[in-house]
């Protein structure tokens, strides 16, 4: 477990306590104020985002990662496409080998030029699960957008993990909270998962709360609370378990089967539920998130691998048969999302 790892579980301690909290939260006051300054800066207007020809609608959220903002970010791409657009997701691409300095064209919507160690894993994840939308990475959102833009001819954009990154101009604002881990200990980083302060809700078009389980009446509740306590539109969105598939020959692998459960996500507790419900898990192995996988890892485990989408587009590199992923379902009312 590195360092981020173990800041990570922190984030979600009840009452977390101890020196390396009290640092980490001396830490948080010069974040804070940065992250207060820059929003001031962009909400009086003394800095303007930059626009391009095309509707762009951000996910993101207010916390660190796990939220659950793939697969929703997905769901608006097919959302698009039936309608006839041709959108682009722009993604930062983080946990690639390729320099993000630059765009990249990871799909035009037809072709897929990178595997998922170059790429990253949830670009390569998006480009092979939408057909019709292309998929770009730059940690200059504006000119990866740009480029979608006048040389694909993107009418769409999806700005991926968006809401922090205000230098591009955003037609719709969708924010994502996860009803089970909600705000951690509702510290802003790196003492906390908040990546800024409650000022945020102004700026938002959506809340969405995702519900990451069998059972959604807390989510429901949690819905309700929100949208009178915060005054903002919200959406449920709901992520349920669909089937788990062999990640070479598409094979269903049938329930109460062992397995060994594995995973390199921002928040796995979820992922281990859902199998553990329909499978008998055997042991569980724990990664830190967007790990590279080699053959090492998996040499030693017997039997079946259950892993999750996102892991399982690292593990195909390794060419093994015994692999299998969980394939999830997600509702979402998307022409909600878009509706006054």
């Amino acid at each position: 477990m590195n360092l981020k790892t173990k800041i990570t579980k922190l984030h979600y301690e009840k009452n977390p306590k101890g020196f390396i909290f009290n640092l980490l939260k001396f830490c948080s006051l010069f974040y804070a104020a940065g992250s207060r300054c820059k929003n001031i800066l962009y909400d009086r207007h003394f800095i303007k985002p930059q626009k391009v020809d095309a509707f762009v609608v951000s996910v993101g959220n207010f916390t660190t990662g796990g939220v659950g903002k793939t697969p929703v970010v997905a769901e608006i791409a097919k959302y698009f496409v039936s309608k006839g657009d041709k959108p682009a997701i722009i993604s930062r691409g983080y946990g690639g080998r390729l320099n993000n300095k630059n765009v990249h064209v990871i799909s035009d919507g037809i072709n897929l030029y990178y595997k998922a160690d170059m790429a990253g894993d949830e670009p390569y994840w998006l480009s092979v699960n939408i057909d019709g939308c292309a998929v770009l990475t730059c940690s200059n959102r504006y000119n990866a957008a740009k480029y979608a833009v006048e040389a694909l001819g993107c009418n769409k954009i999806i700005l991926d993990d968006g809401f922090q990154h205000r230098k591009l101009y955003r037609d719709s604002d969708l924010v994502l909270v996860d009803s089970e881990k909600m705000f951690g200990n509702e510290n802003l980083l790196p003492a906390g998962p908040l990546r800024e302060g409650t000022e945020g809700f102004k700026r938002l078009d959506k809340l969405i709360i995702v519900s990451k389980n069998k059972d959604h009446t807390r989510a429901e509740k949690i819905a309700k609370i929100m949208h009178k306590k915060q005054n903002v539109n919200v959406i449920l969105c709901k992520t349920e378990p669909d089937y788990v598939y062999n990640i070479v020959t598409g094979e269903h692998l049938e329930k109460g089967t062992e397995i060994t459960a594995l995973s390199a996500i921002g928040q796995p507790e979820q992922f281990y539920q859902f199998l553990e419900g329909d499978y008998i898990v055997k042991n569980k192995k724990t990664f830190d998130d967007h790990h590279i996988y080699t053959l090492k890892d998996i040499e030693n485990i017997e039997g079946n691998i259950v892993t999750t989408e996102k892991d399982a587009v690292k593990l195909a590199l390794l060419n093994k048969t015994n692999i299998y992923a969980l394939k999830l379902k997600t509702i979402l009312p998307t022409e909600e999302l878009f509706r006054g």
